[in-house]
């Protein structure tokens, strides 16, 4: 991809906070970019959406948005869909693969229709969490098992259940979160990431990350505020794994319709190797800890220079995708 002049970016504005339980994160991810593009000589503004409304991105001249917004009302959409009514080109993927990466039950149906592995999984609905209902999930899942809001990201409402008497919080904890709860047969192995750069045929996988955290425990706490968890990039994996989890993460990037950057999470299960697709993450995080800056950094390409990439690629849906 050619980098574009910065002057030909025009106004550009920096889309970050929301109002997402990812508030926090989504600060610490926009600031990062902004002030990245800025030291590249772009025009870059901060726009916090919970505090402004998006009609006046129009009216204050933005040519082009830089998607730093995680979760909710960032990550799923709507703020695409909205962008795409004001004819502003936007970052990352559009409104159908953004809506559907979002939601992790929807996400491991369109994978395992196109024969992709995923853990085995079972969704409670909002009317299907009685007591019976939610004790009946190990016996179909097995233990241990992972809890987590289908819709939600950065381990929040995350349980790793180890027995039957946990169920109950797990879920109640999930919920908080999210009306349906997401069951998911736990991976015992290594967690990885493998992100993505580009649109169609010039994707490309970037090289993967082996995450090893203290205990198995790759929280919310642990993701951003503590350096006990090591990351590995080069991954040390075998060559035939790396070049395999970055096959099947660019197949279920394609799969889902994403374009512009993405990030998939994997899991390796130790007793055969195998890897599994847990979730695409379209609104990657940009902050000191996160890993497509990491992942790029071993691929040669600075964090200013990835987020000049990211931007290069903004686009309308409206548009087939390009810009």
């Amino acid at each position: 991809m050619t980098l574009q002049d910065p002057k030909q970016f025009g106004k550009v504005a920096v889309l970050f906070g929301g109002s997402s339980a990812e508030r926090e994160i989504s600060l610490m991810s926009g600031n990062g970019v902004l002030e990245a593009l800025r030291s590249r000589g772009v025009d870059a503004h901060a726009f916090d959406p919970s505090e402004r409304d998006l009609v006046e991105l129009r009216r204050d001249g933005f040519a082009r948005c830089f998607i730093a917004l995680h979760g909710r009302h960032g990550e799923d959409g709507t703020v695409q869909g909205a962008l795409e009514l004001l004819g502003i080109p936007y970052t990352g993927s559009g409104v159908m693969a953004s809506s559907v990466a979002m939601d992790k039950v929807m996400t491991k149906r369109i994978w395992q229709a196109d024969g992709l592995p995923t853990p085995k999984y079972v969704r409670l609905a909002f009317d299907q969490q009685s007591r019976e209902q939610i004790r009946a999930v190990p016996d179909v899942l097995g233990l241990p098992l992972i809890v987590k809001p289908p819709r939600e990201g950065s381990s929040i409402g995350v349980t790793k259940v180890e027995g039957y008497s946990q169920m109950q919080d797990a879920v109640a904890l999930s919920a908080k979160y999210d009306a349906d709860v997401l069951c998911e047969e736990f991976i015992e192995g290594e967690e990885v990431t493998c992100a993505v750069l580009g649109q169609g045929l010039d994707a490309r996988a970037l090289p993967v990350v082996r995450i090893a955290a203290p205990e198995g425990a790759y929280d919310y706490q642990n993701k951003y505020f503590t350096d006990d968890v090591k990351y590995h990039c080069p991954s040390g994996l075998a060559e035939a794994e790396e070049r395999e989890i970055q096959r099947i993460t660019l197949v279920a990037y394609h799969t889902l319709g994403c374009r512009g950057w993405g990030r998939a999470d994997v899991m390796i299960r130790a007793s055969d190797r195998k890897p599994f697709l847990l979730e695409m993450n379209t609104s990657p995080g940009m902050t000191s800890h996160s890993l497509v800056p990491m992942s790029a950094r071993a691929s040669g390409i600075a964090y200013e220079d990835l987020c000049l990439r990211v931007l290069t690629s903004a686009s309308l849906d409206s548009t087939g995708g390009t810009q």
